[in-house]
């Protein structure tokens, strides 16, 4: 499919007013207003309606040419290539086919490959080793791309498009590693294929991170499937929550089903467990999610398990009160293994945390989705969303995540595989590899820019422990007396 470049009205690209408020719960507003106030100042001191307009409304042919260019690979090659990776889907650390069909691809277009970074088989990092002598004194354009698919119960499948995320950096990462060459413009192009994302253990990104794998970059930028095409607000936050992932294994004795005094039943402690975690709910924070499932319940119904697990994810926008509903849950498997008369290991398996939303990437990219022809537009301020799920490198290098509309199926659902091979994927993967092209070019050649966007992450990242410090006041815990005689 070929589409046009639709040109729109300057109109489009003027953009609403920071909110003062960026943070999500009523406790983070009431608790960090102070820092949030000073959030507001900063964003309004970058003036980023006009930065926004003038960068994406402005007759730019170079711009133009990029642009064309990674809209026809896409056309020609990627979206043919996206439409292949969703048929063959692999989960995480399994994903040898399609990190091959990527890493092939990159080397024919000038890319260096490094293979199994940071001790991960799947992880990947492709250089770009034509640019001009010049390129090193210039920006490190890094691009993440995802290739791992859902586990299912009937079948592995890519209900979250993941498979389209190389495709689409492919694509932004040719167009603008050709421009910076054939325009002699001082800078670097590094494509970081980032495996297992669906999986918790361990964060593939973090662990690349602590490698440092990341080490250089000085943007950060990807694209995700979306149910709308979003703007998200500046600030502190994730796409899904502060998670804590949590192994509990519980340790039994075994015996005869038709003799199970003689024995102590792990799977009850399991189950005892999902009973305290139920009772919990009506007293903790409406925005609290606990999620959880086993993972292990015997081998047999006629021998009493000796051995029985459960993996759960805890979730709250912050990470303050995180803890708290952590401790809560690990006393509820304590208090489990104590009715039953077995035994409890806990183990956190791995956590995300929060990361930096940085609204001079985030605008940008949302005047080029709307100019490109994203669908299911919502101009409503959206909460602090950053590029990547983990929070470890979006605390420490800013970047943005493109989400324009390419589901009307729901998160994590067949639907929503099917619309990867439709028009709405195809469409939405289009508009996403454009704007990824175009919000690179612009850091690449406009010093002006970069300085904006290193000034605002430079900023919220300086308010970030005492945006923690103020919320440790929002959550006290109440004083339990001794139970009394009467």
């Amino acid at each position: 499919m070929r589409l046009a470049f639709p040109v729109a009205p300057l109109a489009l690209l003027t953009l609403a007013a920071i909110p003062a408020t960026a943070q999500e719960t009523p406790a983070e507003k009431t608790a960090a207003a102070d820092v949030i106030r000073r959030m507001g100042e900063l964003e309004r001191s970058l003036a980023l309606p006009p930065l926004v307009a003038r960068l994406a409304g402005a007759r730019d042919p170079r711009r133009d040419a990029v642009i064309a260019r990674a809209r026809d690979l896409m056309d020609r090659e990627l979206l043919a290539m996206a439409d292949d990776i969703t048929r063959h889907p692999e989960t995480g650390w399994k994903e040898e086919r399609s990190v091959k069909i990527l890493a092939d691809y990159l080397t024919a277009h000038g890319f260096a490959i490094e293979m199994g970074v940071a001790g991960l088989k799947t992880a990947f990092v492709a250089r770009y080793t034509k640019g001009t002598p010049g390129g090193a004194g210039g920006p490190n354009l890094g691009i993440i791309v995802e290739y791992d698919a859902l586990r299912g119960t009937s079948r592995d499948f890519h209900g979250d498009q993941h498979s389209a995320q190389g495709p689409v950096g492919l694509a932004a990462a040719v167009a603008v590693s050709e421009f910076l060459t054939s325009s002699k413009t001082p800078g670097t192009v590094t494509v970081y294929g980032t495996p297992a994302e669906e999986l918790a253990s361990p964060a593939a990104k973090t662990v690349m991170y602590k490698a440092g794998v990341f080490k250089g970059a000085d943007v950060l930028i990807r694209s995700h499937s979306s149910t709308a095409t979003q703007d998200p607000g500046p600030g502190f936050g994730s796409c899904c929550m502060n998670i804590n992932v949590v192994h509990y294994t519980f340790s039994g004795a075994p015996a005869h089903q038709l003799q199970a005094w003689d024995g102590r039943d792990a799977l009850m402690g399991v189950i005892e467990l999902f009973n305290h975690i139920d009772g919990l709910r009506k007293t903790l924070r409406p925005e609290t999610k606990i999620q959880g499932i086993i993972t292990e319940g015997g081998k047999a119904p006629n021998v009493v398990p000796d051995r029985a697990a459960a993996e759960f994810w805890i979730r709250y926008p912050d990470p303050v009160y995180l803890a708290q509903v952590s401790a809560l849950v690990n006393d509820a498997a304590r208090g489990a293994a104590l009715a039953t008369g077995t035994k409890v290991r806990i183990e956190l398996d791995s956590s995300s945390r929060n990361g930096i939303s940085v609204a001079a990437l985030n605008d940008l990219a949302f005047a080029y989705l709307k100019k490109l022809g994203a669908t299911k537009v919502d101009d409503s301020p959206g909460r602090p969303l950053p590029f990547e799920e983990t929070g470890t490198v979006a605390t420490q290098i800013p970047g943005v995540g493109l989400t324009a509309h390419s589901s009307n199926g729901g998160y994590h659902t067949f639907e929503m595989e099917a619309d990867a091979l439709g028009e709405v994927g195809h469409h939405g993967f289009m508009v996403d590899a454009q704007t990824m092209a175009a919000v690179l070019y612009h850091f690449a050649t406009d010093a002006p820019y970069r300085a904006t966007v290193k000034r605002e992450f430079d900023g919220l990242h300086g308010l970030y422990d005492e945006y923690l410090t103020a919320l440790r006041s929002a959550y006290p815990l109440p004083t339990v007396p001794e139970p009394t005689g009467n």
